[in-house]
């Protein structure tokens, strides 16, 4: 998979900040605030988003999640509510419209970062931002040789709550 998809969400929300509604929020939906019902209605209403596809997670008792991807393009985008009460988790794969120059001129450097290999020629470097309840998930070429650098893309983001985060970072070798 090409995971420098152009027809994943259009989205620089990562590197902009809304007084109204910054990380983790992201177009008025807050992990561990937004309630379930709402964020549905919220994202069937973004005129550039296709109408979310919901379903019960196995196995997880109450847990739900729901999916969508902009008009036109492919499925990118999830949240995930872990009682069905609250969204618990907001991920979104982005077009690689931004890099990560822009991304620590708005953000700052992250506090962690951890690599994912993916293929031969394509990994991710995981960008922790804890205080904002933010992972950001930064391209580089190839497993073995590929390195970040300001010009990497940044494809996805993972918004969370305080304690979902704190968790991830204590099962993740961080550097």
């Amino acid at each position: 998979p090409n995971l420098r998809n152009p027809k994943f969400l259009k989205d620089t929300s990562v590197i902009t900040k809304d007084e109204k509604c910054d990380a983790p929020c992201w177009r008025g939906i807050t992990p561990g605030e937004t309630k379930w019902s709402d964020a549905l209605v919220i994202l069937q209403d973004q005129t550039d988003l296709d109408d979310p596809q919901t379903q019960p997670i196995p196995d997880s008792g109450n847990a739900v999640g729901a999916s969508w991807q902009p008009t036109g393009g492919e499925a990118c985008c999830q949240i995930i509510s872990e009682d069905g009460k609250i969204v618990s988790s907001i991920f979104l794969q982005i077009a690689p419209d931004v890099t990560v120059k822009q991304l620590i001129a708005a953000r700052g450097e992250p506090e962690y970062v951890l690599g994912t290999p993916g293929t031969d020629d394509q990994a991710i470097l995981n960008l922790f931002y804890p205080k904002q309840n933010m992972i950001v998930f930064a391209f580089v070429a190839g497993a073995a040789k590929g390195t970040l650098s300001e010009t990497s893309e940044i494809i996805g983001v993972y918004y969370t709550t305080p304690d979902r985060m704190d968790l991830g970072m204590k099962l993740s070798s961080l550097y």
